[in-house]
């Protein structure tokens, strides 16, 4: 198979989504390894000696910044889709009470609170974790037009510090076939209930309009401003009334 980036074995370490799924799995890892040492008052190092644990503050304030990255990207792709809505709520539940333990971890005034707040963190984010990385990662890989790649490498740059300034207008016609159907869904993603943005191109996108009905039906507006014959400029937007 071949991809923007070249050629690749599916379901081999160079096939993109495989990649994408190691990047999540690599966040958890770390966030587990955060927690854990919160666990105890002290991490004991191979040698024998013992550092001092993070603070509390900093690894609430990392956890925070991994569940708005995950809901701004992956959570987003998959919450207008009928086949993926009912994970995302489930996943959205889970967080809100994430939240109410961060919060707890943040409050904590001494060691034994922190602990205690660890442990309740860990309990509610492994099976979080869980349903990501078995449920929606899968089901987003087989949705059509939710690239996974794409929404992993934006939540990537969030959890980075960088932004990812959503774009009034989007210009495909100097991308690369192959990336443009992925980039207007991934832009699609980003949007809340009644923003657009504006696609332009050097041909009527029946073609894209067939994906998004698949895809998103009754969920998306779909708005010529300009059509040919050179350019055609499309209002693409995510329905006010949806559901």
């Amino acid at each position: 198979m071949t991809s923007s980036s070249g050629v690749y074995i599916q379901s081999t370490q160079t096939d993109p989504e495989v990649q994408a799924r190691a990047v999540i799995r690599a966040c958890h890892e770390r966030l587990h390894a955060m927690i854990a040492t919160l666990v105890e008052p002290e991490s004991v190092t191979g040698g024998g000696e013992t550092c001092a644990r993070p603070p509390s503050a900093w690894c609430a304030g990392e956890l925070r910044r991994h569940l708005a990255a995950l809901d701004e990207t992956l959570y987003a792709a998959a919450a207008q889709v009928p086949e993926t809505q009912l994970v995302v709520r489930a996943l959205r539940i889970s967080s809100a009470t994430l939240v109410q333990r961060i919060d707890a971890l943040d409050a904590a005034e001494d060691s034994t609170a922190t602990s205690g707040a660890a442990k309740a963190i860990e309990a509610v984010l492994s099976v979080h974790q869980a349903v990501e990385e078995m449920v929606l990662l899968p089901a987003l890989a087989a949705l059509p037009g939710a690239v996974l790649p794409l929404l992993v490498a934006d939540f990537q740059t969030l959890l980075d510090g960088g932004s990812l300034g959503p774009p009034a207008v989007i210009d495909v016609r100097g991308m690369p076939r192959e990336q443009r159907h992925p980039r207007i869904f991934a832009r699609y993603a980003r949007l809340a209930p009644g923003e657009t943005f504006t696609l332009v191109n050097n041909h009527d996108p029946k073609p894209l309009r067939g994906e998004f009905e698949a895809a998103h039906p009754g969920a998306y507006t779909w708005t010529y401003v300009e059509e040919g014959p050179a350019q055609w400029q499309i209002r693409i937007g995510r329905s006010a009334s949806h559901d």
